[in-house]
């Protein structure tokens, strides 16, 4: 035997006994389109992969503002109520300076309002993490413009409202005009999170 015909007959399994190799059963050319047919029916059967999906998109009303970057919702089409969290900007703690007047300009903005919300992922407490439109305009845009929040930094990143924050501190509007305003995140270092209003 050719080692080329032995290497054929060899078992795929090392524990199988050796023996003669099985003959391989050969299609007639005759019916090569029927296995091509055949083929072709099986990828076909198989289910497709699903592609992956893009941000959740839909209509609702805003119902409450918590503070500057938190507000609740009802989707239009029904279900229940949602808390979210505007992506892409921090605005400061509602028990830091600046941070009633800054739930103060978010609720006179959209409170009541019908909007546009784009969700994108949840944060670590549970918050849909949204970028918002009213009348057309992003309002995670108009919050940082009008000094009422920072760009969110991430590592190197100034974050998707640089420029706005640039001009809102020039224009030394909202939290910017103060000399040093101190970021939500180094306020939320040094004193935690704000304590919760109490229940009425």
């Amino acid at each position: 035997m050719s080692p080329l015909r032995r290497f054929a007959a060899s078992p795929l399994r090392g524990d199988a006994p050796c023996g003669p190799a099985k003959p391989v059963p050969r299609v007639p050319w005759k019916l090569w389109p029927l296995v091509g047919v055949f083929a072709a029916s099986l990828a076909l059967a198989q289910p497709s992969e699903s592609k992956p999906t893009g941000p959740m998109v839909y209509e609702a009303r805003v119902t409450r503002v918590f503070d500057g970057d938190t507000l609740w919702v009802q989707p239009l089409d029904g279900g229940r109520y949602r808390k979210l969290r505007l992506d892409g900007l921090d605005a400061p703690e509602i028990c830091q300076s600046g941070g009633e007047a800054s739930r103060d300009a978010l609720a006179a903005r959209v409170l009541r309002q019908v909007v546009t919300v784009r969700e994108r992922s949840r944060d670590d407490y549970g918050r849909a993490l949204v970028r918002l439109q009213h009348e057309g305009d992003d309002v995670g845009a108009f919050m940082v413009l009008q000094g009422q929040a920072w760009s969110y930094r991430w590592r190197h990143s100034e974050g998707p409202f640089a420029q706005e924050e640039r001009l809102a501190r020039t224009q030394k509007k909202g939290v910017f005009a103060a000399p040093s305003p101190e970021p939500p995140r180094d306020f939320r270092r040094r004193h935690g999170p704000c304590p919760l209003p109490p229940r009425p």
